[in-house]
């Protein structure tokens, strides 16, 4: 082949590797977040068999941070009582017009998958606290059928449950007056283990996941923008981690 046209291909493939996997990768470390997985010796073995990474920040393990609020039946409820637990963590709002119909339909799933299982909860944190007491809870838990007593709708103090949010889980929640229903937030799910640790897969490129897409019904598969579902897995990951 002439020598010209083989700088071509070349050009051409770097360009598309530049176009699709980059950006992803960009995307997956934006919070500054890495994963420390044992990924020695792996050669051979399907995605599905690896143990989950730890999510690190400045080469630590990162934790859960402490945090105290009032959950639909207004009791007290920290992240102490959700040690020797595996949970996955979300935050919402009961008056949310667009994603958040769909990440509660996708944890009551989540829910009935794993009913019975005492050693699995769910973490909701509401970011409009001012509107949604207790009361509005219990409506809302209610209306979508949750009925697991390890599932805590929390509610308390605004600047608490913000700081929680975009500071203890990098997970992006705001006010937005221009938004549709006034606040923006991010539709992603965290998965802790029973020590409190945030733990993570590491997807088909070799980079953390770090969260899981939870405003993509399963049944669905992939949204407009081409994203696909992360229910799936995170079901499987859940139970990795209750097995460990």
């Amino acid at each position: 082949m002439n020598k010209k046209y083989t700088y071509v291909w070349v050009s051409l493939i770097v360009l598309i590797f530049g176009i699709i996997v980059i950006p992803r990768i960009v995307d997956r470390l934006s919070s500054g977040s890495v994963v420390e997985n044992d990924r020695l010796n792996s050669e051979g073995k399907d995605a599905g068999d690896e143990k989950l990474g730890y999510i690190l920040l400045d080469g630590k393990r990162r934790k859960v941070p402490s945090f105290e609020f009032i959950n639909q039946d207004s009791v007290l409820v920290s992240d102490k009582d959700y040690l020797g637990k595996v949970y996955v963590v979300d935050f919402f709002f009961t008056r949310c017009p667009s994603i958040c119909p769909v990440m509660t339909t996708n944890l009551v799933d989540v829910q009935e998958h794993f009913k019975g299982a005492n050693d699995f909860a769910i973490a909701s944190f509401s970011i409009t606290p001012d509107f949604d007491t207790p009361q509005i809870l219990r409506a809302y838990e209610e209306k979508y059928g949750i009925n697991d007593s390890n599932w805590n709708l929390m509610t308390g103090d605004h600047d608490g449950i913000y700081q929680l949010a975009n500071s203890g889980f990098n997970i992006f929640a705001a006010e937005m007056p221009d938004v549709p229903g006034g606040f923006e937030h991010s539709g992603l799910f965290a998965l802790v283990d029973k020590e409190g640790y945030l733990r993570s897969r590491i997807d088909e490129f070799g980079n953390p996941i770090v969260y899981y897409r939870g405003a993509i019904l399963e049944e669905k598969g992939v949204n407009d923008q081409g994203e696909t579902e992360e229910i799936g897995i995170l079901k499987i990951d859940i139970q990795k981690l209750l097995e460990e």
